[in-house]
C-alpha cells in the first residue's frame, strides 16, 4: 500500500471521519443535484435549500412536524460530513450560499447512473482507446525532445487514456451491481414461486451468461492489442530516456491488466453461480415441486430438540458370488520368427568410367593447359551427355588436387561443351613460380 494511503488512513482516524445518511438526507441531495443540473446552477442560497428540503419532506415524510427546523438540522448534518460547503465569505452577516461537494455528487451519481457494461458500450470504449493508443505511438515516434514527450505522450496518457480506462472500470462496477441484482431476483423467485420460477430463473441466468461471454471475448481480443501498443510506446520511451513517459505507460498498463483480470474473474465467478443454481433447480426444485419434502425436513429440524430422531441402518451380510474355477492356460511367449541374417552377395560389374576419366584428365594436364576450361574442353566431349554435369565436378576436383590452380577474386564464367558454364581457374605451369 502506498505511503500516502497510510497517511490518509491516519488522518481519517484522527479526525473521526464518518458518513451517516438518512433516507431523507439522501433524497435531499438527489433533489439538489437534479435542480442544479436542470437549472445550470453553481450554488444555492439558504432559502432555496430550505424550500427544497420542505418539498422533499412532503414526498418522503408527509405530515412531519416543523419541517423548517428539520431542514436547518439537515443542512448542518450535511455540512459536518462535507457533503455541503458554504462558498460565500459573508460569515454570519447574512444568509450564506452553499454548493454540493464532489463527495455528495459522487454519492448521488452512484444511485442515478445506469452505466452497466454492454457489448456495444465496451466495444465503443475499447476501439476509442485503441485509436488513442495508436495516435500516442505515432506521436512517440515523432517526439524529439523532453517537452514533446510531455505534451504529446505523457499528458494524453494521464488524461485521455486514463479517462477511457476509468470509463470501462466504472461500467464494470455497474455490471457487478447488475449481477448482484440478478442474484437477488433469482433468490426471491425461488423463495416466492418455487417451481413456477424455474423458467424465469433460467432466462435470467442465460442472459447474463451470454453477456459475460461476449464481454470476455471482446476484452481478450482488445486488451492484447492495447498491451502491444503500450509496450511499443514504453520501448520508444526507454530508447529515448523519457522516464516520466515510462511511468505513465506502466500505470495505464496496470489499469488495462486490471480490466482483463476483471473479465476472467467475473466469468469464473458467474460460472460457479450458474452451476450452483442449476444444481439446486435440478436436485431440489424439480424433485420436490410442491415443497412437501422440504417442509417436512424443515419442521423436523426445528423440532429436533423436543423429538430427536436418528437414522438407523441394519447391518447385513455381504452377498457372496461364487465363480467357477477355470484351469490356468499357459500362453506361449511372444517371439519373432527367425530369419537369415546373412545377405547373399551379388556380383556387380566394376565401373571403370571414373578411372578412365582420371587418366584422360592426367593426359590433358600433361599438355600443360593454362586454364581449367582447357582441360574440360579436352576431356568432356568423350563423356556421354547425361553424365557430363557430374564429370565436370570430378574434373575440377582432380585438377585442384594435381595442378597448381590460382583464382582471382572475380572468376569469369566460361562455356564448355554440353551447354554448361563453369567458373574458370588459371593453371600455373610447374616451370614457372
Amino acid at each position: 500500500m502506498p505511503v500516502d494511503s497510510f497517511r490518509l488512513i491516519g488522518s481519517l482516524h484522527r479526525d473521526g471521519a464518518s458518513l451517516e445518511l438518512k433516507t431523507v438526507d439522501l433524497c435531499f441531495l438527489v433533489a439538489l443535484y437534479t435542480r442544479a443540473n436542470d437549472g445550470a446552477l453553481t450554488g444555492f442560497d439558504e432559502e432555496a435549500l430550505l424550500d427544497v428540503f420542505e418539498q422533499v419532506c412532503e414526498v418522503v415524510e408527509p405530515g412531519a412536524d416543523n419541517p423548517r427546523k428539520r431542514a436547518t438540522h439537515a443542512v448542518q448534518r450535511l455540512r459536518d460530513q462535507r457533503l455541503l460547503s458554504r462558498v460565500d465569505g459573508a460569515g454570519v452577516v447574512r444568509a450564506g450560499e452553499y454548493a454540493m461537494t464532489s463527495l455528495a455528487s459522487a454519492i448521488v451519481e452512484f444511485y442515478m447512473r445506469d452505466d452497466a457494461l454492454t457489448r456495444e458500450s465496451l466495444t465503443l470504449l475499447t476501439k476509442t482507446l485503441l485509436a488513442s493508443l495508436a495516435e500516442l505511438k505515432t506521436a512517440a515516434r515523432k517526439a524529439t525532445s523532453g517537452e514533446d514527450w510531455r505534451a504529446l505522450v505523457v499528458a494524453p496518457l494521464r488524461v485521455t487514456v486514463a479517462d477511457l480506462v476509468a470509463g470501462i472500470e466504472r461500467r464494470q462496477r455497474g455490471l457487478d451491481a447488475q449481477q448482484e441484482e440478478v442474484q437477488r431476483r433469482v433468490g426471491e423467485l425461488l423463495q416466492a414461486e418455487w417451481f413456477d420460477a424455474v423458467e424465469r430463473c433460467q432466462g435470467l441466468l442465460d442472459d447474463t451468461t451470454s453477456t459475460l461471454a461476449e464481454l470476455n471475448a471482446v476484452l481478450l481480443h482488445d486488451t492484447n492489442q492495447m498491451q502491444g501498443l503500450l509496450q511499443d510506446v514504453e520501448q520508444l520511451a526507454t530508447t529515448f530516456g523519457a522516464v516520466e513517459a515510462e511511468e505513465a505507460v506502466q500505470r495505464v498498463t496496470e489499469q488495462v491488466d486490471r480490466v482483463a483480470a476483471w473479465g476472467s474473474a467475473r466469468q469464473c465467478a458467474w460460472s460457479e453461480y450458474y452451476q450452483y443454481v442449476h444444481r439446486f433447480l435440478r436436485d431440489i426444485v424439480r424433485l420436490d415441486p410442491s415443497r412437501a419434502l422440504s417442509e417436512r425436513i424443515r419442521n423436523q429440524l426445528a423440532g429436533w430438540s423436543e423429538r430427536p430422531f436418528a437414522l438407523v441402518v441394519a447391518s447385513a451380510a455381504s452377498i457372496r458370488l461364487l465363480r467357477e474355477l477355470e484351469g490356468r492356460v499357459d500362453r506361449p511367449a511372444v517371439v519373432r520368427p527367425k530369419r537369415d541374417r546373412e545377405v547373399p552377395l551379388e556380383e556387380v560389374a566394376i565401373d571403370l568410367e571414373p578411372a578412365e576419366l582420371e587418366e584422360r584428365v592426367r593426359a590433358a594436364l600433361a599438355a600443360a593447359p593454362d586454364s581449367l576450361a582447357g582441360v574440360v574442353r579436352q576431356v568432356l566431349p568423350e563423356v556421354p551427355a547425361p553424365r557430363r554435369f557430374l564429370a565436370v565436378g570430378r574434373i575440377a576436383a582432380q585438377v585442384a588436387a594435381e595442378a597448381n590452380p590460382t583464382s582471382a577474386r572475380e572468376r569469369p564464367w566460361v562455356a564448355v561443351p554440353g551447354d554448361i558454364e563453369i567458373e574458370d581457374w588459371h593453371l600455373r605451369r610447374n616451370d614457372h613460380p
